[in-house]
């Protein structure tokens, strides 16, 4: 009998997090060679409610439903798109072996792309672990691994939180948390196995469900894209059409979507989608009939719970700098959505029962509004060098500017881009979240709320800009609400230092921008300025001066740093916004000063390889 040791309380997530199980009574002969995962299976994780003993997940009897997973749309073979990687649930049936505890096993493996992925839980508290990803040239790189445990993990980074676990005694109303991680890989060469980390030791087990070559969109580039900042109640839309409004940034011949179901419990159904340039006059019209989507060569498709799906390619052309009608219909009911709600964007939404409504030209049958952008995550477009991101909270959200005119400063920057020459012409997508922060939680990372803020910039930065198409350069511009709600310094530069770090592990250039001044805003104590003020003297230093932050100059900086603040204050008095370029409110530029951000920054920056 094992006994359970529980690991340490995880704190912010600056790293992924992984898992594992108890052994079984008699452990697998070990392959002499790389197999595929499902040879390797040693695990039962999943059982039916009223048969628990017919699986053992954590060596004391306890399990996942069957039922719950299944209510979840994560059946037996069902593929599931987890940050951008296609991560198939265990075929297997119910009571049998499901998953491996990880102990230095080699996986067979295929394809080429930026990162693996993996489907995986841990047991006994939070597992770190290193591997290997092994190359078809006989090269290799080494990964380190780090994942939550399946009951105390953050909700934060989960792929679903599952409502209940079997045990023993029965079923017990508690959350389980599956999680995907994924690994940089070496870009460009083509992976031949992975090699899984050793077991971590008595008590704690990681648990690899899935694995996966995740393909970061060779060939695409973001034209727009928007973060998921929670799960809120909404419509309720059965039998109804939702016609979405976006700005295109760069164009392309041909075109697909992304839809998601992130922070879900249930599936949600699409029964047909279409695309559109929106009519010249505006409104739910469309310059020429809407050519349909589709889904696995489908008019529709079902999302599971926490997953997305992309669309297949159409031979569209998106023309740049334009607005995009994006139309879902939704044939079940829809009383909460996955959102995206500082639009600055008014779009559609059909008449009670009036049913699909993709194919419509005019936009009578629209008359309703939305504020936000439910379920859609990107417009992606063929060719093109790849993405820049944006990733900020409400300046980058564009909360202060003019709704529908299209001037948040990623706007500008997209503008500057594709009239340029002598520069890759990089679609820029703005994964701004208004209210978000560097280090915590807005939004709790499970169930219906209010606050749609988002997680953390550590907690999204996997799906909001490693897992966007080519990514090339993250630009970071967030840190303020972090020191209006009392967050040190240090911990900020910290996390800004983290999101670098990682963005460097997966190839990306790195950007930092830095913080504004907010004086006059109700919160923007004297206490607040003296913490900015610190962040950007750090920020500014490019790490040569961390000071108080632990093991700084170990960390990789970032490649560049564009002084917003500079940019945005008022000479006279620096803690305050130039009264030119204030919204109104003294914390958000208005359309001059998101302007004059876009407008600041030397596109060569941007640019891997630019000074």
């Amino acid at each position: 009998m094992r006994v359970r040791l529980w690991g340490a309380a995880l704190g912010p997530a600056l790293s992924l997090a992984l898992t594992a199980t108890a052994a079984p009574a008699t452990p697998p002969q070990r392959a002499a060679g790389p197999v595929p995962l499902e040879r390797l299976f040693d695990n039962r994780a999943v059982s039916e409610p009223s048969a628990p003993a017919s699986a053992d997940f954590d060596g004391s009897g306890n399990s996942l439903s069957a039922r719950d997973l299944a209510a979840a749309g994560w059946t037996p073979g069902r593929v599931l798109m987890l940050d951008a990687a296609r991560l198939r649930w265990p075929r297997t049936a119910t009571g049998r072996p499901d998953n491996v505890r990880a102990d230095g096993q080699t996986v067979r493996l295929r394809g080429r792309g930026d990162a693996v992925s993996l489907l995986v839980a841990a047991t006994g508290g939070t597992v770190t672990g290193t591997g290997t990803v092994r190359y078809r040239d006989g090269s290799r790189s080494t990964y380190r691994l780090t994942a939550p445990d399946w009951r105390t993990g953050p909700m934060g980074t989960k792929a679903v939180a599952l409502p209940h676990i079997n045990t023993p005694g029965g079923q017990r109303a508690e959350r389980a948390r599956l999680y995907a991680v994924s690994v940089p890989v070496a870009r460009g060469r083509e992976v031949a196995a992975v090699v899984l980390p050793r077991d971590p030791g008595p008590g704690a087990d990681l648990h690899v469900f899935s694995v996966a070559v995740r393909d970061n969109g060779a060939g695409w580039t973001g034209s727009w894209g928007a973060g998921t900042g929670g799960y809120a109640k909404a419509g309720p839309w059965g039998g109804r059409t939702l016609r979405l409004v976006v700005h295109s940034g760069a164009g392309g011949p041909r075109v697909r979507i992304r839809l998601a179901n992130t922070f879900a419990a249930a599936p949600v159904s699409f029964g047909a989608a279409s695309v559109a340039v929106q009519a010249a006059d505006g409104g739910a019209a469309a310059a020429r009939t809407p050519v349909p989507l589709t889904f696995g060569g489908r008019r529709g498709v079902r999302v599971p719970a926490g997953a997305e799906a992309s669309g297949d390619p159409l031979r569209f052309p998106v023309p740049a700098g334009r607005n995009l009608l994006v139309s879902l219909y939704l044939p079940d009911p829809v009383t909460a959505a996955p959102v995206h709600a500082e639009s600055r964007q008014v779009s559609y939404v059909s008449a009670p029962g009036s049913g699909d409504r993709t194919g419509d030209t005019g936009g009578a049958a629209y008359p309703g509004t939305l504020t936000g952008w439910p379920f859609l995550t990107g417009v992606e477009v063929a060719g093109g060098p790849g993405t820049v991101v944006a990733l900020g909270d409400s300046i980058t959200d564009g909360q202060g500017s003019t709704a529908g005119a299209n001037r948040r400063w990623p706007d500008v920057l997209a503008r500057r881009f594709q009239g340029r020459h002598g520069l890759p012409r990089y679609g820029v997508v703005n994964s701004g979240i208004a209210g978000n922060r560097v280090v915590t939680d807005r939004y709790p990372g499970d169930g219906v709320s209010a606050d749609v803020s988002g997680v953390s910039a550590q907690h999204r930065l996997e799906r909001d800009v490693l897992a966007r198409p080519s990514a090339r350069t993250v630009v970071v511009f967030e840190g303020i609400n972090d020191l209006r709600t009392g967050t040190p310094a240090r911990e900020v530069v910290a996390g800004l230092r983290s999101l670098a770090r990682r963005a460097h592990e997966r190839g990306l250039r790195a950007v930092v921008a830095t913080i504004a001044p907010c004086g006059g805003f109700p919160d923007c104590t004297a206490a607040v300025e003296e913490r900015r003020t610190a962040v950007n003297a750090a920020l500014r230093a490019r790490g040569a001066d961390f000071g108080a932050v632990p093991d700084a100059e170990a960390v990789p900086g970032f490649d560049a740093v564009l002084d917003f603040d500079a940019v945005l204050r008022d000479p006279r008095r620096p803690w305050r916004l130039l009264p030119a370029y204030d919204s109104g409110d003294h914390l958000h530029p208005g359309d001059a000063g998101l302007r004059a951000l876009g407008e600041s920054v030397d596109l060569r920056a941007l640019v891997p390889g630019g000074r």
